[in-house]
């Protein structure tokens, strides 16, 4: 049976399996129609002309998985933030691990999404922010609706800041094959501040598929800086959609770090609502062997007086595919908008291969909007420059390039992780850069 089908025909046992209010399961099936007459996208989608998923999509998968194996925390602290006290939320196969998280209620929300989906108390929550600036359109993000059930649940009341950084962490284990379709919601008060880190990591090498949404919602004035760590095994792939919507003065930032994987699909969709607004999408790419990562992003100015800033940098190796498709649109009353936009990329080997489409939409006459994109390789003057005063060749083309990432990694405003994502960069380059990082 076709993975379609075999979504389609088990919608109904999930709905038994969960509880599920009236108005939730309406949503559901709406969303369902829409992935029945839409399908999975294809290269014949604008969208998607560089990415196919077919290779992906003939693998049986199970679509209800349970956590088959018992993991512990031996097995997993190092993917966890150092030493950081964090609250955690963590997932097996898509299924909850209590002994693993540390969720509180104490003056925020940090818990699950099945509790707020089921649980009275959080319904006008729920019925206020649930699927509303997600994409009615796109066929995954409503297969994701149709079957949202687990993930993370967060909600940060007005004028908060939140002390310690949140971890949402996405293990996936066993040996069946599993597709699991995690929805996370964040909501952040006016004036509240949050650091969040998402990571998705697969610990054995079985064929997973994972298809996850997320929705940010930040009230006026309010900081979100949201970090995605992707660094999955060659068996997994993920499509992740992400949907963010801020109101006058806030300020969001989404750093994507996209290190593992067989495919990698990254859609990051702003929608700026008010004035003075600053949104922020920063990335690195760094793959190898025949793996594929794509950066799919939007940022829709709506309104005057707001800032978006783009910064993606990509290194790729052997046989692998990068993908790059930025879109900044303007309203025509969007005016005195600044908006920049840059895509550098080096390819290390011939068989590497990078698409890039930077595109700008204005309907407004008083903006400074730029964008760019630069693909090349290693510079090989700064090369002999650095072997000529004794730095052997392997080290002298890892320091490149990990300058190269610099940019994006001083951005990073929570050191540890910084410090983590610099290890985790030296490991990806295959040597010891040579000082502490």
């Amino acid at each position: 049976m076709e993975l379609k089908e075999k979504l389609l025909s088990s919608f109904l046992a999930f709905e038994q399996k969960v509880d599920i209010n009236a108005a939730l399961h309406d949503v559901r099936t709406d969303a369902l129609k829409v992935f029945e007459n839409k399908g999975f996208p294809t290269k014949k989608e604008e969208a998607w002309k560089y990415t196919s998923l077919n290779a992906v999509l003939a693998t049986d998968y199970n679509i209800l998985p349970k956590n088959e194996s018992d993991v512990e925390w031996k097995d997993v602290q190092k993917y966890f933030l150092n030493d950081v006290d964090t609250y955690k939320v963590v997932f097996i196969n898509g299924v909850f691990s209590s002994h693993l998280s540390s969720t509180t209620h104490d003056g925020l929300d940090v818990c699950l999404m099945s509790s707020a989906l089921t649980k009275p108390k959080y319904k006008m929550v729920i019925d206020t922010y649930f699927n509303q600036v997600a994409n009615k359109e796109d066929s995954l993000t409503n297969l994701n609706t149709a079957y949202a059930f687990e993930g993370a649940y967060i909600n940060i009341p007005k004028s908060t800041v939140v002390q310690k950084p949140i971890e949402i962490l996405y293990f996936t284990t066993g040996t069946s094959s599993n597709f699991v379709q995690p929805r996370n919601l964040v909501i952040v008060g006016e004036n509240a501040h949050v650091q969040i880190i998402e990571r998705h990591q697969s610990l054995t090498d079985t064929a997973m598929f994972t298809n996850s949404v997320t929705e940010i919602y930040a009230a006026k004035r309010a900081i979100v800086d949201y970090y995605k760590l992707q660094n999955d095994l060659l068996t997994t792939n993920l499509v992740d959609n992400t949907y963010i919507e801020q109101k006058q003065e806030s300020r969001v930032s989404v750093h994507t770090f996209s290190f593992g994987g067989n495919i990698t699909r990254n859609n990051l969709n702003f929608y700026q609502k008010g004035e003075r607004i600053d949104s922020t999408l920063k990335g690195i790419t760094i793959i190898g062997e025949k793996q594929h990562v794509d950066h799919y992003t939007l940022v829709n100015h709506e309104e005057p007086n707001c800032e978006s800033h783009q910064n993606y940098k990509g290194i790729y190796d052997e046989r692998s595919t990068g993908v790059f498709n930025g879109k900044i649109y303007v309203n025509k009353i969007a005016q005195k908008t600044d908006a920049f936009q840059q895509n550098n990329n080096i390819l290390l080997t011939d068989k590497a291969t990078l698409n890039t489409k930077p595109q700008l939409e204005i309907f407004a006459d008083d903006v400074k909007c730029s964008h760019g994109c630069t693909i090349g390789q290693l510079d090989e003057s700064a090369m002999f420059y650095m072997q000529q005063r004794g730095i052997p060749k392997k080290e002298a083309k890892a320091l490149l390039m990990y300058a190269f990432t610099d940019e994006v990694i001083s951005s990073v405003a929570i050191p540890d992780l910084q410090l983590k994502l610099q290890k985790l960069i030296s490991m990806k380059l295959g040597v010891n850069i040579g000082f502490d990082i």
